[in-house]
């Protein structure tokens, strides 16, 4: 009896301090960044005013801001048109990457047929397929879905891939002996190995998605109401608009951010309670 309440006596401050550090840590993980940032945007401020750097050639944060209220509601449409065009071309990758990494997967043969066309659209530039894709695809949307698409297809395929073929030997002779199906396997065994890498895949291929969007946008030129942030970059740079330019440019970044901070809440919700990537650990 005695030696039960020394042992509860002992885990309970050990308890206490691992809540507490974590909770600090959790706190600094957040803090540290916005200090950051908020001491460098200070310092951008202060050095615009005391340079006198006139504006149409590095605008103010403060400037900038009164340019996103202004401009709100423009700048707001095409950042809805570069949000449905990141996340269907990432979409679309993610369902091409996966179902063909899966076949690559199960058939040596299918791999060593296609595998090289994949890696002509991953190394060849999205800057040089898109003026033949704009040619050939009548809508300029499906044009700029298929070049934002080609961008990040490849992270997909091949984290799906490596994944796939990341199970441990030992554990395919085991589902081997106990004569598992296909799907069994699949299931209990590929998909769980193959998890963190597809993760890690996803986390790049959001990223890329934006950077195809944009690109592709820039390339093609597109002008008009209904098109995204790249075009309004363009717009402003014709115009001498810097503000509104930089403008632009702040809700692209702010679309990454999210689109990362996205992708690693899903990946810490998937890996977070088995995988040694997300798993926290005791200082």
């Amino acid at each position: 009896m005695s030696t039960t309440l020394i042992t509860e006596d002992t885990d309970a401050p050990i308890n206490t301090e691992q809540q507490s550090r974590e909770k600090r840590d959790r706190l600094l993980s957040w803090l540290m960044p916005i200090v950051m940032l908020g001491a460098a945007i200070g310092y951008w401020e202060w050095a615009v005013w005391y340079f006198e750097v006139p504006h149409y050639l590095i605008p103010a944060p403060s400037r900038i801001g009164q340019t996103l209220i202004t401009d709100g509601p423009s700048l707001m449409v095409s950042a809805w048109f570069t949000v449905k065009l990141t996340l269907l071309s990432l979409l679309l990758a993610v369902v091409g990457g996966v179902a063909l990494g899966a076949l690559f997967a199960l058939s040596r043969t299918v791999e060593m047929s296609l595998f090289p066309f994949a890696v002509i659209l991953q190394v060849t530039p999205v800057v040089a397929i898109a003026p033949l894709i704009l040619i050939y695809v009548h809508s300029t949307f499906a044009a700029l879905l298929i070049c934002a698409w080609i961008v990040a297809f490849f992270p997909i395929l091949s984290g799906t891939v490596i994944g796939l073929r990341s199970a441990d030997h030992n554990l395919r002779d085991l589902f081997t002996l106990y004569r598992a199906t296909p799907w069994q396997r699949l299931r209990f065994l590929l998909a769980p190995s193959a998890l963190p890498q597809f993760m890690s895949a996803l986390k790049v291929a959001g990223g890329l998605a934006l950077i195809g969007a944009v690109v592709a946008e820039f390339v093609a030129g597109a002008a008009g109401q209904n098109t995204g942030l790249a075009s309004r970059i363009i717009e402003s740079s014709f115009r001498s608009e810097i503000p509104r330019m930089f403008a632009a440019l702040v809700l692209v970044s702010l679309l990454g951010i999210v689109i990362f901070l996205l992708t690693s809440w899903a990946s810490r919700r998937v890996l977070g309670h088995w995988h040694e990537s997300e798993l926290r650990r005791e200082h």
